[in-house]
């Protein structure tokens, strides 16, 4: 004779299956069973049921294995003395999505992802993913051992965990998830490696840059991403020997020129962007060495050899906390600041930078070149990626002759506008004059900057 409630037991697995985060009265009701009956079953398979919420927000879900493995990914969190601490776990669930916990973290939390239940991945870890020029390299070299497409873009979401885990041990910010990964930045940290040598550097940077250029992949550069690497160097005085290293191709032609150009306008700007009412800005160098331009950008996200901070772009708190489909920073910032997550203070800065880049003919302003650090609220982090891409040249090599039309303040804007087109006009006469330019594009500067004071003269 079958034990009572069998097929209820029998059906159980395959009703949790099918719906992430539901709750007992839900279940109980489609299995036809009560629910302290539905209580004793679900410990009948304990280990492989997640359970989470108080009381009557209890939800439950059934794990999903990650290649086979059921067993939550520890996340950890390094500060800035190099300290890891165990923050949260996460679990893979069925059908689809995951659960973690991001109460008393200091990470801001969606409303429907209080108790912990994501649709997807947790949007913390949206940012570690490898992504860009060197994510796509790193894919390119590592997927037939991580068992990965060699496109990032293709890879589910279950694929960015198991990559994360195995080999996530120096992404953006301060996480990392799994013990693999885990263990692998403690073997780091008990044997550093040696950062390049000042008097080497030029040499050291240019072998990177042929190993970068012959790992590349097709059409990632050109396009409007500048080709880069990472590296440790010692540097009397800097934060961290931790960089991002951007660099220019070796030959002389127009393309190559004018990338160069815009690595050093990069600099400059980077520089008059720190003179902005209370902005920071990421701390940078030029180099140049065997015919290449080098933009070497100390990583805020590091300090000193082993401490880390959090860092998250606007384009992942945008889609977690806001779901505003614009790419304006100004009316993001305005919409974190209705939210509660973000300072007047720092809305004020972010409207400053959004003019300043504007009036730099920075064409690519996109939501993911503007960092927060979560801390309960979120905090703006320094300045990056700021540059005039207008002038960038085109897929095929071609640099086109490109007018610039500074944009214009509404009256209530006037005030803010004034302040970053100071630091606008200082940047363009700072490229006026350097050497490093080519002197085509420092006569585009310098006709940028006479054309912006015509028009400060005007507002």
């Amino acid at each position: 004779m079958r034990p009572r409630n069998q097929p209820a037991r029998d059906q159980l697995t395959a009703v949790l299956a099918r719906h992430a985060a539901a709750s007992a009265s839900s279940i109980a009701e489609q299995l036809g069973i009560s629910i302290p009956t539905l209580h004793r079953m679900l410990q009948e398979l304990e280990g492989q049921v997640v359970a989470t919420g108080k009381a009557r927000r209890t939800r439950y879900a059934l794990r999903m294995s990650l290649r086979g493995d059921l067993a939550e990914l520890p996340l950890y969190e390094i500060d800035k003395t190099g300290r890891a601490e165990l923050l949260t776990s996460l679990a893979l669930v069925h059908p689809h999505g995951s659960c973690m916990s991001l109460a008393n973290t200091g990470w801001p939390i969606p409303d429907e992802s209080r108790d912990g239940w994501w649709d997807g991945l947790p949007y913390p870890l949206y940012d570690m993913r490898p992504q860009g020029y060197m994510g796509r390299q790193f894919a390119r070299a590592e997927h037939i051992q991580l068992a990965v497409s060699a496109n990032p873009e293709e890879w589910t979401d279950a694929d960015v965990l198991h990559v994360l885990s195995r080999s996530g041990s120096d992404v953006s910010g301060n996480l990392i998830l799994g013990n693999p990964a885990y263990e692998h930045w403690q073997r780091g940290k008990a044997e550093p490696p040696e950062p390049l040598k000042a008097r080497t550097l030029g040499r050291a940077y240019a072998r990177l840059a042929e190993q970068a250029v012959a790992a590349g992949v097709a059409g990632s550069s050109a396009a409007g991403e500048f080709p880069k690497f990472s590296a440790l160097r010692e540097l009397a005085g800097s934060a961290t020997p931790h960089v991002l290293v951007k660099f220019s191709g070796a030959d002389a032609s127009p393309a190559v020129r004018r990338w160069s150009d815009l690595l050093v306008s990069e600099h400059l700007a980077l520089e008059c962007a720190a003179t902005l009412p209370g902005i920071e800005a990421a701390k940078s160098r030029i180099l140049i060495h065997a015919g290449r331009t080098f933009l070497e950008v100390e990583r805020f996200d590091r300090h000193g050899m082993f401490g880390r901070s959090r860092l998250n772009s606007l384009t992942t708190l945008n889609a977690a906390l806001l779901g505003d489909s614009s790419n304006d920073w100004t009316r993001l910032a305005a919409g974190l600041a209705a939210a509660h997550l973000l300072a007047p203070g720092d809305v004020e800065r972010i409207q400053h930078l959004w003019w300043f880049g504007r009036l730099i003919a920075n064409t690519d302003m996109h939501t993911g070149n503007l960092g927060f650090r979560p801390q309960g609220t979120l905090a703006l982090a320094p300045a990056y990626d700021m540059l005039p891409m207008l002038y960038a040249p085109l897929r095929g090599g071609e640099v086109p002759a490109r007018k610039f039309e500074p944009p214009l303040p509404l009256p209530p804007q006037r005030s803010v506008w004034v302040i970053a087109c100071a630091a606008a006009v200082s940047f363009w006469g700072s490229a006026t004059q350097d050497a490093r330019i080519g002197a085509e594009f420092r006569g585009v500067c310098m006709a940028n900057a006479e054309r912006l004071r015509r028009v400060a003269d005007q507002v």
